[in-house]
């Protein structure tokens, strides 16, 4: 599985910026069998108890995903965590909220699991927010620089949730995330898929955020927004080709926060996902947090680096691509 440092030194650094100072903690808690099984088949959840029972573990399901004894406790923690701030951010009890799990959840699917993730922490909170909650539209917007593949086809022709991706182009799962995915049956018009092009910094982070993500979500009019909150677009990530700075991610922050006030309540959940680079996922993550907060503790360091850097302007190919996929906002409002 994917090493949980990122997410570790994130924690760390939110403790001794001050940040937490600012904030309500959650406690968290594991997800029922139940609540898994909204999503998940009980195929998949008891092939993930008895594999975690292994001395040496087992596999999330695709070959490449391998998980140590106990992963099923730790996943289910994921999972009721994110659930967790979804109720607390429902109640009232916080503005808004950020769920820092592990593992990630967004590419695992029904049957089974993918790329590193073991069960679907965003459409759990999700499904459990309609069933339990009465929330009835729900809006889900992955920023993860991997497409949303697992959200897309759990509500793929459900019209009562609107899924987002934005994305590098085809980098995981392997084309995955095309624009011409727009949901099906009735839930057609209802994905919107937004491939970013290899090398986009800033400017065309941001003009997705105000062109598509925002206008999106201000025809679907959610009664809540979970983001699926990625880092690794930023521009020291291993596993991608993106170069967005915290600049990018206080953007997308902003967007969804807009959103959520115009038709939500403000009831915004963000939950993390990926993001690899020990080095900068914790500074993207402070300002994220520092923007849902509404309070600034310290810079971001590494600014001056990875903001100066060549790359950042938005490019005519990068503005067509998001062009294109604005001209479907449209058919959102009129289902």
């Amino acid at each position: 599985m994917a090493h949980p440092d990122t997410k570790r030194r994130m924690h760390e650094l939110i403790c001794v910026s001050g940040r937490l100072d600012h904030l309500t903690r959650i406690a968290p808690r594991a997800a029922t069998v139940e609540e898994i099984t909204r999503v998940h088949t009980p195929e998949h959840v008891e092939r993930i108890v008895r594999e975690s029972a292994q001395p040496k573990g087992g596999d999330a399901g695709d070959g490449i995903s391998p998980f140590g004894k106990g992963a099923y406790r730790i996943a289910a923690l994921g999972a009721g965590s994110a659930i967790a701030m979804t109720e607390a951010v429902v109640a009232g009890t916080v503005d808004n909220g950020y769920a820092l799990v592990n593992p990630a959840g967004h590419h695992a699917l029904p049957e089974t699991g993918l790329g590193f993730c073991i069960f679907n922490n965003v459409a759990i909170a999700a499904k459990h927010a309609q069933a339990v909650l009465w929330i009835e539209r729900i809006a889900i917007v992955d920023w993860d620089v991997h497409h949303g593949n697992g959200a897309q086809a759990i509500f793929a022709e459900d019209p009562s949730v609107l899924t987002i991706s934005l994305h590098q182009d085809r980098c995981f799962p392997p084309d995955s995330g095309l624009v011409e995915e727009r949901g099906t049956g009735a839930g057609e018009n209802y994905n919107v898929n937004i491939p970013m092009p290899v090398g986009c910094g800033d400017g065309a982070y941001q003009y997705a955020a105000r062109t598509v993500i925002g206008p999106a979500l201000e025809a679907f009019a959610p009664e809540l927004v979970i983001v699926a909150s990625g880092f690794d677009p930023n521009a020291m990530d291993p596993l991608a080709r993106q170069l967005v700075t915290t600049r990018g991610f206080i953007t997308l922050t902003e967007t969804v926060m807009e959103a959520a006030a115009r038709s939500a309540g403000g009831r915004l959940v963000l939950v993390q996902e990926g993001g690899y680079s020990p080095v900068y996922v914790p500074f993207c993550g402070l300002a994220t947090i520092g923007t849902l907060a509404g309070v600034h503790v310290m810079d971001d360091g590494l600014l001056p680096v990875v903001g100066g850097m060549g790359g950042h302007d938005l490019e005519p190919h990068q503005k067509e691509l998001v062009d294109r996929v604005a001209e479907f906002v449209g058919d959102i409002a009129r289902a």
